[in-house]
């Protein structure tokens, strides 16, 4: 079968037992960089020398068929140079290969970027989403932004230390100058740094140049206060557009805060008075 496994993302007494125990078994491995992959081997003592498949973002989709032919009969694990395969890494398309072929697939699971800044950010955690890599180009960046402007959940990204204080900026232009942000540098390495502040306050800092690798975690959008009368024509646009009453009303209750059943049955009655009496 496949085998992901989660790799250290910067501390190498992270790499589990199980990535350790697969490393010393395993005959194929399929890594990002067949490089860093010796260097793990070397680090982690393993003596085992398995044999070595380059699987990247440039050759990922002419590889994979290859790599689910060889998991039919051996064991393939799948290594990113750090953290999750498939997770803004190589191993998606290979994956999406393997379950269309019947090959099996599991994981081992270990350190994520993404969780452990969300983790320590002092941001919201009951609900998150990932955005990957901020784009490069700023239009697109604004773009972007703007498209999560109502975003209410936490939004964690990875960018660039180049780029970091370019699309700082961009975002207190777009989604706020105070809207509360962190960011997260060489998590789990020797100058782990964890700055918290508005995003005004850290495109500011990281003005003077940040290095490392970066994680930013975003504070979701707060709810738009709107009272009920207005909640329920909101509904009522979406309805006639063609939502469901029962979907546009959930989804106004997730904008505005306001209750979902009382939208629901205000906008259920609002109709039937639209409708007149019957005749």
């Amino acid at each position: 079968m496949i085998i992901l496994a989660a790799t250290p993302i910067g501390n190498l007494k992270d790499a589990s037992v199980r990535l350790v125990e697969a490393l010393g078994a395993v005959g194929i491995v399929a890594s990002e960089d067949t490089r860093v992959t010796q260097r793990l081997l070397a680090g982690l003592g393993v003596e085992n020398r398995p044999r070595l498949i380059a699987l990247h973002d440039h050759n990922e989709r002419d590889r994979s068929a290859e790599v689910v032919e060889l998991a039919r009969e051996t064991d393939v694990l799948v290594l990113s140079d750090a953290g999750m395969p498939t997770v803004s890494d190589p191993g998606f398309h290979l994956v999406e290969a393997a379950a269309a072929a019947g090959v099996g697939v599991t994981a081992l699971p270990g350190p994520s970027a993404v969780i452990t800044a969300l983790a320590v950010s002092g941001l919201p955690t009951d609900r998150f989403t990932f955005e990957g890599f901020l784009p490069r180009k700023q239009g697109e960046r604004m773009a972007a932004f703007r498209a999560l402007a109502g975003e209410r959940r936490t939004m964690v990204f990875f960018e660039s230390p180049n780029r970091l204080a370019a699309a700082l900026a961009d975002l207190a232009s777009v989604l706020g100058a105070d809207r509360r942000v962190v960011v997260c540098r060489e998590l789990t390495k020797m100058f782990e740094e964890v700055r918290r502040g508005s995003a005004a306050e850290l495109a500011a800092w990281a003005a003077d140049g940040v290095r490392g690798e970066i994680c930013v975690v975003v504070d979701g959008a707060a709810a738009t206060v709107v009272d009920l009368d207005s909640g329920v024509d909101q509904v009522l646009s979406l309805v006639a557009a063609g939502t469901r009453l029962k979907d546009a009303a959930a989804e106004v209750a997730e904008a505005t805060g306001l209750g979902k059943r009382d939208l629901y049955q205000a906008a259920l009655a609002a109709r039937k008075a639209d409708a007149g009496p019957a005749r």
